[in-house]
């Protein structure tokens, strides 16, 4: 059989959605064994890879453990509301030692030589004016941040996983159909090879069609390497070396039931980039509260209790003692840096306030592009299912004619090649669709997991 394809024009167009996670992969990816891709009864629904993705990928276990670390940063902040206590001992020797000479009484030793001390010391803030409380908050404020990234990663890679999902739904879908050109023009060469026989067949026709099979065997083998490539992309969002299922195909997907006219504002109530967003604004205010109690003063108090030595009149003997005292310590002056921050801390606030308002206007652009792309691709089904139904019409009326002997088996192969091409036209209007529907979600910030 000859080797020769179509012209590069001729050959099916993968769809954009896989050429958009194509470039995701790492280079070098080899199809193996690509005549056996597709075997395996036992699919797998989008469900199912997205709860896997979500169980098993670093990404989100990563996001899981910063949530963990916010909880032990609220723990910390807390700290400041409990004294501290801790136990102390020690020893010194004193010398020379200080002795007084009095009259009549004779000579006193003031510090014994060895001096021994153990005490249990207690030391508690009393008031710091909101310093302690500015603290839980912010660090409140940073969990809520990190809970709500968290929702956002899972929501990234849902997304990663319905659009692997749908490139390997086009490509495995797409290797059926071109199995099935194939079959017919396998069996279309067998028929006329025994019109040839009778002398009712030429060598050029066999010839063509012989170069359409080639050219459909290549076009299969290109979307076996893109599915072997697919594959691969979704084994590492899973986490399998080797993955090699087929996926179910379901392209039932409901529109989210939301009034056209309150979609913007759905989406600004759930779209995790502007909760985030806004919690960071907040995050800036409560930082500007707290660097405003840095001037403000500081009540503490310290209390000690615990045995020594070096009390008269035997110096060598230990007795209880202890010691309690109150604090308060005031700034003046601290260089003005107290000042300066607070400039600062109002920068920030301001940026956080044009960051809020960049995402809103993105949040916008993005819902009206889906929406857009959603119709684009509810049009094209309506027409691709049109010219899909017309193609397999020719294709009955060619057989028809052909049978007949009012046209070459070429004509016949063209109008089975227009079948083909249209069913992939159709397929990919289906799975665009059906995509488009979820980037519709993503957009509004529903959840896709």
């Amino acid at each position: 059989m000859l080797t020769k394809t179509l012209p590069r024009n001729n050959m099916i167009k993968i769809p954009a959605i896989v050429c958009l996670t194509i470039w995701l992969l790492p280079a070098g990816i080899k199809a193996d064994n690509p005549e056996n891709q597709v075997v395996s009864n036992d699919s797998l629904s989008l469900e199912i890879l997205i709860e896997e993705i979500i169980k098993n990928h670093p990404s989100v276990k990563e996001a899981e453990e910063t949530l963990k670390n916010a909880d032990a940063r609220i723990s910390l902040a807390r700290t400041g509301y409990y004294p501290v206590i801790d136990a102390s001992a020690g020893f010194s020797n004193i010398g020379p030692v200080l002795k007084i000479d009095i009259p009549q009484i004779g000579e006193m030793q003031l510090f014994p030589e060895n001096n021994y001390s153990g005490a249990v010391n207690y030391r508690q803030i009393i008031y710091d004016f909101g310093r302690t409380r500015q603290n839980v908050k912010l660090e409140t404020g940073n969990k809520t941040i990190s809970t709500q990234t968290l929702e956002l990663v899972k929501q990234k890679m849902s997304l990663a996983a319905i659009n692997g999902y749908y490139s390997i739904l086009y490509l495995q879908e797409a290797v059926k159909i071109k199995n099935e050109q194939l079959a017919t023009l396998e069996e279309h060469l067998r028929y006329i090879r025994a019109m040839q026989a009778t002398g009712s067949a030429t060598d050029y026709q066999i010839l063509s069609t012989e170069v359409r099979i080639s050219a459909a065997q290549s076009q299969k083998t290109d979307l076996l390497y893109s599915l072997t490539v697919q594959q691969a992309y979704m084994g590492a969002l899973i986490g399998i070396e080797k993955f090699k299922r087929p996926v179910m195909k379901d392209l039932g997907i409901e529109l989210p039931l939301i009034n056209t006219g309150s979609l913007q504002q759905y989406a600004l109530l759930h779209r995790g980039e502007i909760l985030i967003s806004k919690e960071n604004a907040s995050l800036a205010e409560l930082q500007y509260q707290l660097l405003r109690t840095a001037n403000k003063p500081l009540i503490s108090m310290t209390m000690a209790g615990g045995v020594k030595n070096g009390y008269q009149p035997d110096l060598n003997t230990l007795r209880a003692n202890y010691s309690a005292a109150f604090g308060i310590s005031i700034p003046i002056f601290d260089g003005m840096k107290t000042r300066y921050k607070l400039r600062q801390a109002q920068s920030v606030i301001n940026n956080a306030g044009y960051e809020t308002e960049n995402i809103r206007r993105s949040i916008i652009s993005e819902i009206q592009e889906a929406q857009s792309y959603l119709e684009s691709a509810a049009q094209k089904i309506s027409q691709s299912a049109l010219q899909f139904e017309q193609a397999k019409k020719a294709y009955e009326l060619a057989g028809i004619s052909f049978r007949a002997g009012t046209i070459t088996n070429l004509e016949v192969l063209d109008a089975n090649t227009a079948v083909s091409e249209s069913r992939l036209i159709l397929l990919k209007s289906r799975i665009d669709y059906a995509a488009g529907v979820y980037r519709l979600k993503a957009a509004l910030g529903e959840k896709l997991y």
